[in-house]
Protein backbone atom coordinates (compact mmCIF):
# COMPACT_ATOMS: atom_id res chain seq x y z
CA UNK A 1 0.00 0.00 0.00
CA UNK A 2 1.55 3.32 -1.09
CA UNK A 3 0.30 6.54 0.23
CA UNK A 4 1.05 10.06 -0.74
CA UNK A 5 0.28 13.05 2.16
CA UNK A 6 0.77 16.54 2.10
CA UNK A 7 1.05 16.71 5.98
CA UNK A 8 -0.16 20.62 6.03
CA UNK A 9 -0.56 23.17 9.04
CA UNK A 10 -4.35 23.99 8.10
CA UNK A 11 -4.98 20.56 6.34
CA UNK A 12 -4.12 17.42 5.33
CA UNK A 13 -4.54 15.60 2.14
CA UNK A 14 -3.86 11.60 1.60
CA UNK A 15 -3.33 10.16 -1.58
CA UNK A 16 -3.64 6.70 -2.05
CA UNK A 17 -2.17 5.32 -5.07
CA UNK A 18 -4.57 4.12 -7.97
CA UNK A 19 -7.53 5.88 -6.15
CA UNK A 20 -6.05 9.50 -6.11
CA UNK A 21 -7.08 11.94 -3.13
CA UNK A 22 -9.05 10.01 -0.27
CA UNK A 23 -8.96 12.45 2.38
CA UNK A 24 -8.83 16.14 2.97
CA UNK A 25 -9.33 17.03 6.61
CA UNK A 26 -8.16 20.08 9.47
CA UNK A 27 -4.42 19.33 10.42
CA UNK A 28 -6.50 19.39 14.48
CA UNK A 29 -6.32 17.02 16.99
CA UNK A 30 -8.92 16.87 20.40
CA UNK A 31 -7.05 15.76 22.91
CA UNK A 32 -9.00 15.16 26.98
CA UNK A 33 -6.51 16.01 29.92
CA UNK A 34 -4.76 12.97 31.38
CA UNK A 35 -6.36 10.89 28.24
CA UNK A 36 -3.90 8.44 26.23
CA UNK A 37 -5.88 9.16 22.89
CA UNK A 38 -7.67 11.81 20.81
CA UNK A 39 -10.92 12.37 21.47
CA UNK A 40 -11.78 13.71 17.87
CA UNK A 41 -9.33 14.43 15.11
CA UNK A 42 -10.12 16.41 11.25
CA UNK A 43 -13.12 18.24 10.83
CA UNK A 44 -14.48 16.90 13.66
CA UNK A 45 -11.86 18.50 16.15
CA UNK A 46 -11.74 22.17 14.31
CA UNK A 47 -15.46 22.35 15.44
CA UNK A 48 -13.91 22.49 18.85
CA UNK A 49 -11.47 25.25 18.28
CA UNK A 50 -12.27 28.07 20.81
CA UNK A 51 -15.34 25.95 22.51
CA UNK A 52 -13.95 23.62 24.45
CA UNK A 53 -13.97 22.84 28.34
CA UNK A 54 -11.08 23.55 30.30
CA UNK A 55 -10.43 19.93 30.39
CA UNK A 56 -10.26 19.34 26.66
CA UNK A 57 -8.13 20.70 24.09
CA UNK A 58 -7.63 21.41 20.64
CA UNK A 59 -4.25 21.27 19.32
CA UNK A 60 -2.54 21.99 15.87
CA UNK A 61 0.21 19.34 15.89
CA UNK A 62 1.91 21.47 13.29
CA UNK A 63 3.02 24.88 13.15
CA UNK A 64 4.88 26.61 10.19
CA UNK A 65 5.07 23.25 8.12
CA UNK A 66 6.72 20.96 11.21
CA UNK A 67 5.82 19.38 13.67
CA UNK A 68 5.53 20.97 17.26
CA UNK A 69 3.34 18.32 19.31
CA UNK A 70 4.91 15.18 17.99
CA UNK A 71 2.44 12.57 19.85
CA UNK A 72 -0.42 14.76 18.23
CA UNK A 73 1.07 14.28 14.96
CA UNK A 74 1.70 10.51 14.96
CA UNK A 75 -2.16 10.05 16.29
CA UNK A 76 -3.21 12.55 13.56
CA UNK A 77 -1.83 10.65 10.65
CA UNK A 78 -2.66 7.53 12.30
CA UNK A 79 -5.95 8.27 12.67
CA UNK A 80 -6.31 9.58 8.87
CA UNK A 81 -4.51 6.63 7.77
CA UNK A 82 -7.20 4.12 9.19
CA UNK A 83 -9.83 6.49 7.74
CA UNK A 84 -8.69 6.87 4.06
CA UNK A 85 -7.53 3.21 3.91
CA UNK A 86 -9.62 0.80 6.93
CA UNK A 87 -8.67 -2.66 7.22
CA UNK A 88 -5.17 -4.22 6.92
CA UNK A 89 -2.69 -1.64 5.20
CA UNK A 90 0.40 -4.15 4.63
CA UNK A 91 3.61 -3.06 3.85
CA UNK A 92 2.29 0.82 3.30
CA UNK A 93 5.12 3.35 1.82
CA UNK A 94 4.72 7.19 2.74
CA UNK A 95 5.73 9.74 0.55
CA UNK A 96 5.45 12.84 2.85
CA UNK A 97 5.63 16.33 1.64
CA UNK A 98 7.43 19.00 3.78
CA UNK A 99 8.53 22.05 3.46
CA UNK A 100 12.23 23.54 1.62
CA UNK A 101 13.42 25.07 4.56
CA UNK A 102 13.17 22.40 7.54
CA UNK A 103 16.32 20.98 9.53
CA UNK A 104 16.97 17.74 9.42
CA UNK A 105 15.61 17.39 13.07
CA UNK A 106 12.45 18.90 11.67
CA UNK A 107 12.93 15.63 8.62
CA UNK A 108 13.76 12.72 11.55
CA UNK A 109 10.68 14.08 13.70
CA UNK A 110 8.16 13.97 10.53
CA UNK A 111 9.90 10.40 9.75
CA UNK A 112 9.40 8.64 13.20
CA UNK A 113 6.15 10.47 13.56
CA UNK A 114 5.06 7.96 10.58
CA UNK A 115 7.17 5.12 11.02
CA UNK A 116 5.24 5.14 14.66
CA UNK A 117 1.70 5.54 12.74
CA UNK A 118 2.68 1.91 10.38
CA UNK A 119 4.55 3.40 7.48
CA UNK A 120 7.08 0.35 6.70
CA UNK A 121 9.13 3.42 4.33
CA UNK A 122 9.01 7.17 4.67
CA UNK A 123 10.40 9.46 1.90
CA UNK A 124 10.31 13.36 2.01
CA UNK A 125 9.48 15.58 -0.79
CA UNK A 126 9.66 19.34 -0.84
CA UNK A 127 6.71 20.79 -1.19
CA UNK A 128 7.68 23.46 -4.12
CA UNK A 129 9.16 20.43 -6.42
CA UNK A 130 5.60 19.00 -5.14
CA UNK A 131 3.35 21.78 -5.90
CA UNK A 132 5.02 22.22 -9.46
CA UNK A 133 4.57 18.76 -10.33
CA UNK A 134 0.85 19.08 -9.20
CA UNK A 135 0.46 22.17 -11.07
CA UNK A 136 1.38 21.02 -14.71
CA UNK A 137 4.85 22.69 -14.84
CA UNK A 138 7.85 20.57 -17.23
CA UNK A 139 9.93 20.08 -14.08
CA UNK A 140 12.16 18.01 -15.91
CA UNK A 141 12.93 20.10 -18.72
CA UNK A 142 15.72 22.32 -19.14
CA UNK A 143 13.37 25.28 -18.19
CA UNK A 144 13.54 27.72 -15.32
CA UNK A 145 9.66 27.32 -13.42
CA UNK A 146 8.88 29.32 -10.96
CA UNK A 147 6.06 28.44 -8.40
CA UNK A 148 4.74 29.90 -4.93
CA UNK A 149 2.84 27.85 -3.09
CA UNK A 150 1.16 29.95 0.10
CA UNK A 151 0.26 26.96 2.66
CA UNK A 152 -1.48 27.83 5.99
CA UNK A 153 1.79 27.76 8.12
CA UNK A 154 4.33 28.70 5.14
CA UNK A 155 5.26 30.02 1.49
CA UNK A 156 7.28 28.05 -0.13
CA UNK A 157 9.01 29.85 -3.46
CA UNK A 158 11.28 28.23 -5.99
CA UNK A 159 12.59 28.20 -9.70
CA UNK A 160 13.04 24.64 -10.53
CA UNK A 161 14.77 22.95 -13.75
CA UNK A 162 15.57 19.51 -14.28
CA UNK A 163 13.82 18.01 -11.68
CA UNK A 164 15.85 20.31 -9.16
CA UNK A 165 15.54 23.11 -7.08
CA UNK A 166 17.58 25.57 -8.45
CA UNK A 167 17.05 28.45 -5.65
CA UNK A 168 14.76 28.37 -3.14
CA UNK A 169 13.02 30.52 -0.08
CA UNK A 170 11.03 28.94 2.57
CA UNK A 171 8.84 32.13 4.80
CA UNK A 172 6.97 31.18 7.81
CA UNK A 173 4.46 33.21 6.68
CA UNK A 174 0.77 31.72 5.26
CA UNK A 175 -2.84 31.72 5.93
CA UNK A 176 -2.57 31.28 9.81
CA UNK A 177 -0.12 34.58 9.69
CA UNK A 178 -2.77 36.49 7.43
CA UNK A 179 -5.58 35.28 9.81
CA UNK A 180 -3.25 36.41 13.15
CA UNK A 181 -2.81 40.08 11.14
CA UNK A 182 -6.74 40.33 11.30
CA UNK A 183 -6.79 39.23 14.55
CA UNK A 184 -4.24 42.16 15.82
CA UNK A 185 -5.61 45.16 13.59
CA UNK A 186 -9.20 44.26 15.46
CA UNK A 187 -8.03 44.25 18.41
CA UNK A 188 -5.70 47.02 17.49
CA UNK A 189 -8.50 49.04 16.12
CA UNK A 190 -11.31 48.16 17.67
CA UNK A 191 -10.76 47.34 20.77
CA UNK A 192 -12.52 43.77 19.73
CA UNK A 193 -11.03 40.30 20.76
CA UNK A 194 -12.18 37.58 18.46
CA UNK A 195 -10.89 33.87 17.98
CA UNK A 196 -8.47 32.30 14.78
CA UNK A 197 -12.02 30.51 13.16
CA UNK A 198 -13.75 34.31 13.17
CA UNK A 199 -10.50 35.82 11.77
CA UNK A 200 -10.48 32.95 9.08
CA UNK A 201 -13.96 33.41 7.81
CA UNK A 202 -13.03 37.42 8.16
CA UNK A 203 -10.31 36.56 5.66
CA UNK A 204 -12.35 34.30 3.28
CA UNK A 205 -15.33 36.40 3.42
CA UNK A 206 -13.95 40.00 2.10
CA UNK A 207 -10.04 39.39 2.40
CA UNK A 208 -8.00 40.98 -0.71
CA UNK A 209 -4.52 41.94 -1.51
CA UNK A 210 -5.10 44.40 -4.35
CA UNK A 211 -8.60 46.18 -5.70
CA UNK A 212 -9.71 43.37 -8.02
CA UNK A 213 -10.68 44.80 -11.65
CA UNK A 214 -14.51 44.89 -12.47
CA UNK A 215 -15.34 43.81 -8.95
CA UNK A 216 -16.81 47.53 -7.62
CA UNK A 217 -19.50 44.92 -5.60
CA UNK A 218 -16.73 43.13 -3.74
CA UNK A 219 -14.91 46.67 -2.77
CA UNK A 220 -18.56 47.41 -1.09
CA UNK A 221 -18.62 44.48 0.79
CA UNK A 222 -18.94 44.96 4.92
CA UNK A 223 -18.40 41.57 7.52
CA UNK A 224 -19.97 41.44 11.11
CA UNK A 225 -17.34 40.38 13.73
CA UNK A 226 -18.62 39.53 16.90
CA UNK A 227 -16.32 39.05 19.78
CA UNK A 228 -15.63 40.41 23.52
CA UNK A 229 -14.16 43.42 24.32
CA UNK A 230 -10.79 43.73 24.90
CA UNK A 231 -11.56 46.52 28.23
CA UNK A 232 -14.93 45.51 29.68
CA UNK A 233 -15.19 41.91 28.68
CA UNK A 234 -18.78 42.47 26.99
CA UNK A 235 -20.06 40.78 23.98
CA UNK A 236 -19.41 43.30 21.14
CA UNK A 237 -20.34 43.59 17.58
CA UNK A 238 -18.23 45.97 14.53
CA UNK A 239 -18.59 46.16 10.69
CA UNK A 240 -15.28 45.69 8.91
CA UNK A 241 -14.54 46.87 5.03
CA UNK A 242 -12.49 45.25 2.54
CA UNK A 243 -10.04 47.91 2.29
CA UNK A 244 -9.69 47.76 6.27
CA UNK A 245 -9.07 44.19 6.36
CA UNK A 246 -7.04 44.90 2.71
CA UNK A 247 -4.81 47.08 4.87
CA UNK A 248 -4.38 44.68 8.20
CA UNK A 249 -2.78 42.39 5.12
CA UNK A 250 -0.57 44.17 4.36
CA UNK A 251 2.39 43.18 5.85
CA UNK A 252 2.15 39.79 5.68
CA UNK A 253 1.48 39.99 1.72
CA UNK A 254 4.12 42.15 1.59
CA UNK A 255 6.47 39.23 3.53
CA UNK A 256 5.81 37.22 0.36
CA UNK A 257 6.29 39.60 -1.79
CA UNK A 258 9.87 40.07 -0.85
CA UNK A 259 10.54 36.21 -0.61
CA UNK A 260 9.29 36.13 -4.75
CA UNK A 261 12.14 39.56 -4.94
CA UNK A 262 14.87 37.30 -3.11
CA UNK A 263 13.94 34.66 -5.41
CA UNK A 264 14.44 36.42 -8.41
CA UNK A 265 17.44 37.80 -7.74
CA UNK A 266 19.24 34.82 -6.78
CA UNK A 267 17.88 33.09 -10.15
CA UNK A 268 20.49 32.74 -12.76
CA UNK A 269 20.28 34.92 -15.77
CA UNK A 270 18.98 31.83 -18.17
CA UNK A 271 16.03 30.81 -15.88
CA UNK A 272 15.48 34.05 -15.22
CA UNK A 273 14.27 34.95 -18.84
CA UNK A 274 12.62 31.80 -18.88
CA UNK A 275 10.33 32.92 -15.76
CA UNK A 276 9.75 36.35 -17.35
CA UNK A 277 8.46 34.52 -20.83
CA UNK A 278 6.27 31.57 -19.30
CA UNK A 279 5.28 33.79 -15.79
CA UNK A 280 4.88 32.29 -12.58
CA UNK A 281 2.35 29.97 -10.61
CA UNK A 282 0.69 30.31 -7.51
CA UNK A 283 -0.66 27.76 -5.38
CA UNK A 284 -2.20 26.88 -1.89
CA UNK A 285 -4.70 28.23 0.07
CA UNK A 286 -2.82 31.77 -0.44
CA UNK A 287 -3.50 31.89 -4.53
CA UNK A 288 -6.87 32.30 -3.21
CA UNK A 289 -6.95 35.50 -2.04
CA UNK A 290 -8.46 37.53 -4.57
CA UNK A 291 -5.51 40.40 -6.30
CA UNK A 292 -2.60 38.83 -4.78
CA UNK A 293 -1.89 37.67 -8.30
CA UNK A 294 -2.31 41.16 -9.63
CA UNK A 295 -0.33 42.61 -7.07
CA UNK A 296 2.72 40.29 -7.08
CA UNK A 297 2.62 40.89 -11.16
CA UNK A 298 2.54 44.67 -10.37
CA UNK A 299 5.79 44.45 -7.81
CA UNK A 300 7.62 41.99 -10.07
CA UNK A 301 6.53 42.89 -13.61
CA UNK A 302 6.09 39.39 -14.54
CA UNK A 303 2.71 37.70 -15.44
CA UNK A 304 1.35 35.50 -12.64
CA UNK A 305 -1.16 32.65 -12.88
CA UNK A 306 -2.85 30.54 -10.44
CA UNK A 307 -3.12 27.03 -10.80
CA UNK A 308 -5.86 24.99 -12.36
CA UNK A 309 -6.41 23.45 -8.31
CA UNK A 310 -4.19 25.16 -6.18
CA UNK A 311 -5.71 23.74 -3.20
CA UNK A 312 -4.53 20.21 -4.26
CA UNK A 313 -1.66 20.85 -5.98
CA UNK A 314 1.05 19.81 -3.79
CA UNK A 315 -1.14 16.68 -2.88
CA UNK A 316 -1.30 15.82 -6.39
CA UNK A 317 2.36 15.95 -7.01
CA UNK A 318 3.02 14.16 -3.92
CA UNK A 319 0.29 11.64 -5.57
CA UNK A 320 2.56 11.68 -8.77
CA UNK A 321 5.63 10.59 -6.43
CA UNK A 322 3.37 7.43 -5.32
CA UNK A 323 2.52 5.99 -8.64
CA UNK A 324 5.79 6.25 -9.61
CA UNK A 325 7.03 5.07 -6.04
CA UNK A 326 9.80 2.39 -7.27
CA UNK A 327 11.10 5.26 -9.26
CA UNK A 328 11.57 7.67 -6.89
CA UNK A 329 13.38 5.08 -4.09
CA UNK A 330 16.01 4.75 -6.97
CA UNK A 331 16.31 8.45 -7.47
CA UNK A 332 16.56 8.92 -3.40
CA UNK A 333 19.29 5.75 -3.37
CA UNK A 334 20.90 6.88 -6.18
CA UNK A 335 21.21 10.89 -4.20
Amino acid sequence: MDIGIDLGTANTLLYVRGQGIVLNEPSVVAVKEGARHALAVGTEAKETIGRTPGSITAIRPLKDGVISDFEAAEEMIRHFVRKAVPGRRPRTRMVICVPSGVTQVERRAIVHASQRAGARAVHLVEEPMAAAIGAGLPVAEPRGSMIVDIGGGTSEVAVISLGGIVTSQSLRVGGDRLDAAITDYVRREHALLIGERTAEDVKVGIGSAWPVPGADDFEERTFTVRGREKVGGLPKTVELTVREVRGALDEPVEAIIAAVRTTLEECPPELSGDVMEHGIVLTGGGALLPGLDLRLASATGIPVFVADNPLDSVALGCGKCVEDFDGLERVMSAA
